[in-house]
């Protein structure tokens, strides 16, 4: 099929007619294939959808544990990543367990390119297990039988690594995040660090003007159109509509952008775009309990930081309970969990800092300036730099100090100190936080905690009429093929459908579209036709970012003005002059717990040797500049591989800095006091550990100011002169080895 312009008597088109022909025959050749790509589209989501375990992983896995053969059957499965050709794994380092979200698509996202957490994550050398889910449910299958299942999946891992120096690092992406930490609070003994990205644990939270898919319960009036729609399903509610209510948030890319993209951008966009697009038309279904608990003690209740989630066995899931390292990853760009949603569950929590350090807790996260929801799991760019850091550094994030960090990350260059000390491309840097810190990031009002807390009676109360006078009937008249056909029928099924070679429409769309490729001329970049395109699409997008702006604006006003009446905040028992505080107090138990451990720890002051000695001054200079950094960490291993000593498990380095810096907390006066008790009488032995000690202070940055000053009194207390550096004596163990 020839695509020559034609030309006019007495020589060929110019000017703006030539531009207009040259676009014309460019936009026709453009839609043609981007129909074509449709179509495959469309075919790709039947091909997906008739899999029996479908995914988007692009690695090859190892089915290790099918959680439909446990005694408590769920949908649920444990592989083993294998590592691709030329990555080597360290079977001594912690392996990572990530575990996908079920939030209306498929499993596989942790892991659907090489640049992802998964593949970060072996490229540290870390070996990696992946937790995901097949499309229906099992029957009975509840959010608490599923947090059994993983819970004896975490045990499998731990027992097929029992030479690795720290139990499991686990991975939780936006939905899964609060099953993690739910699961966490009930097991703390089963987990090494967490990452919870894209995770949301206050669901109320949030700032007005922004975020508005908090309102969302309220305006609804509550769980009862949840309850319906699993009841319309028979007993199982559609993924699709969580996929449908994630794509409304913003409607240009939903009804533009995405597809604009691809036309525009047909010759080079087609593998990306059908990439993406085969997990996120890969829709899965909850039973109607699970989906019920995730609305009513989750997103409307607000229950997981408030203590107020009971187990079957009448356990309360208190997320003060989890004592691994918590690392909180989120972004400002990110409209369905915003930092807020991500961080405030802190503040429901623990009074100040002081608090977090009595639980035990090292929580640490790291707020990214742009990027969006999906992107913080997805972005190749975020894999490489933040989950890169996380997998490289995870054991600086298990042996900080309790208390709240945030981690930081500045380029590597030239001028960077002992930037042989960094591991990748960026400097990780553990910098020391208070409570205020994610107070001044905005958040709810009292006036806002009681409109919600209103719209949660209300859905409490819609509910509980609904299941009485309406769900009988329901339930009655929904056979299981009219909720099959309902689901078949379900928009964002159809627009796959509609399109892929069941048309037979689209069977001259695929011959087209060879032709097309044959005489493919795609148009000049400085053509002004193709300039005007580009700007009618930014007017298009304009456009639409302006509705939901006003959509948004009244939703909230409505959402305000209807929750924050006085009147129907009395009528269903919230008092409107109220001040309501969500934050817990410490229970006796745990304050007898607490006053018999600190007596223990100074108890322990005077005991030790030089390993406790240079740790308790490490601990002490270091913690004057307020953050940790990962050269430090680095200079430690390495004095440890130049020096002997007794070796240490990660575990019982983790114990022994603990130790020491509760100790510096507790009485700093009289546990620098008893350093001199602790040394050995051998001066050169003394030198040695000053010098170690001095060594990895300097790492990162020269010793000055309070930092200098504190280390000549640690230097008067070891009896040796604080200049001096170097010594060929073995001091002591260090650090334990690191993952």
């Amino acid at each position: 099929m020839s695509m020559e312009i034609p030309s006019l008597p007495g020589g060929p088109l110019s000017g703006v007619v030539a531009s207009a022909v040259e676009y014309m025959v460019d936009a026709g050749q453009r839609s043609v294939l981007f129909l074509d790509i449709m179509r495959q589209r469309g075919d790709q989501y039947r091909e997906h959808v008739s899999q029996t375990a479908p995914h988007v992983l692009q690695y090859a896995a190892e089915l290790i544990m099918d959680g439909r053969k446990l005694d408590e059957p769920v949908n649920y499965a444990l592989v083993r990543i294998i590592p691709p050709a030329g990555v080597e794994l360290d079977l001594e380092r912690r392996p990572f367990i990530v575990v996908d979200p079920r939030a209306g698509h498929g499993p596989g996202i942790g892991g659907f390119k090489a640049d992802s957490e998964i593949g970060v994550a072996m490229k540290a050398g870390h070996p990696c297990y992946f937790v995901g889910f097949l499309p229906e449910p099992m029957p009975g299958q509840t959010i608490e039988r599923i947090a059994r299942a993983e819970a004896l999946f975490v045990e499998k891992v731990i027992s097929l690594h029992p030479q690795a120096d720290g139990k499991p690092c686990v991975i939780g992406n936006c939905q899964a995040g609060w099953a993690v930490m739910i699961l966490a609070s009930l097991r703390p003994e089963l987990f090494g660090p967490l990452i919870i990205a894209g995770a949301p644990l206050a669901y109320w939270a949030g700032v007005h003007g922004k975020y508005p898919m908090r309102y969302a319960g309220g305006l609804l009036g509550g769980s009862w159109l949840t309850a319906l729609t699993s009841d319309l399903g028979a007993g199982k509610f559609d993924g699709a509509w969580l996929v449908q209510n994630f794509e409304s948030q913003n409607p240009s890319n939903t009804l533009w952008t995405k597809q604009y993209n691809v036309y525009s951008k047909v010759d080079t966009e087609a593998d990306r775009y059908l990439e993406f697009e085969r997990w996120w038309g890969g829709h899965v279904n909850l039973n109607a309990e699970e989906i019920q608990f995730i609305v009513d003690e989750l997103f409307v209740g607000n229950n997981l930081a408030a203590g107020k989630i009971e187990m079957s066995d009448g356990r309360k899931v208190d997320l003060r309970n989890i004592r691994s390292p918590i690392l909180v990853f989120c972004s400002k760009g990110d409209n369905v969990t915003p930092p807020q949603q991500a961080l405030h569950w802190i503040l429901d929590c623990y009074a100040d800092v002081d608090e977090i350090r009595a639980y035990g807790q090292t929580i640490v996260y790291t707020v990214h300036e742009s990027i969006g929801h999906l992107g913080i799991f997805v972005s190749g760019g975020v894999a490489k730099k933040e989950h890169a850091e996380f997998s490289s550094n995870i054991d600086l994030i298990d042996v900080l100090p309790p208390g709240l960090y945030e981690a930081t990350f500045e380029a590597k260059g030239e001028e960077t100190t002992s930037s042989d000390l960094v591991v990748g491309q960026w400097v990780m840097r553990c910098e020391a936080r208070t409570l205020d810190d994610i107070r001044a990031m905005g958040g709810n009002s009292p006036e806002d905690e009681r409109r919600f807390a209103a719209a949660k009676r209300v859905s409490e109360l819609n509910l509980a009429a609904y299941q009485k006078f309406v769900q009988p009937w329901v339930k009655s008249m929904t056979t299981p093929q009219l909720a099959e056909a309902m689901r078949n029928l379900h928009p964002l099924r159809l627009q796959y459908e509609a399109l892929s070679s069941q048309n037979p429409w689209m069977a001259m769309v695929k011959s087209a579209a060879e032709g097309v490729e044959e005489n493919r001329k795609p148009v000049a970049k400085d053509n002004p036709f193709l300039a005007f395109q580009e700007q009618m699409s930014k007017q298009i997008v304009h456009v639409l970012d302006s509705w939901r702006d006003s959509q948004e604006a009244l939703s909230e006003a409505i959402f305000l003005n209807v929750y924050g009446s006085p009147l129907l905040q009395a009528a269903v028992g919230v008092d409107p002059t109220s001040e309501p505080s969500r934050r817990r107090e410490m229970s006796p138990e745990h304050r007898a717990m607490l006053k018999q451990r600190i007596a223990e720890l100074k108890a322990k002051i005077g005991e030790g040797g030089l390993r406790e000695a240079a740790l308790r001054a490490l601990l002490y200079v270091g913690s004057a500049r307020g953050m940790v950094d990962e050269r430090s960490i680095e200079a430690l291993r390495q004095v440890r591989r130049e020096h002997g000593g007794a070796r240490l498990t990660l575990a019982e380095f983790k114990t022994l800095v603990r130790e020491q810096f509760f100790m510096l907390l507790l009485d700093r006066d009289a546990t620098l006091a008893a350093i001199p008790k602790l040394l050995p009488d051998d001066l050169n032995q003394r030198r040695a550990a000053f010098a170690a000690i001095r060594e990895v202070l300097s790492a990162s940055e020269a010793i000055s100011g309070e930092r200098a000053d504190r280390l000549k009194r640690i230097a008067d207390l070891f009896g040796v002169d604080s200049g001096e550096t170097t010594s060929n004596v073995a001091p002591f163990d260090p650090k334990a080895r690191a993952s």
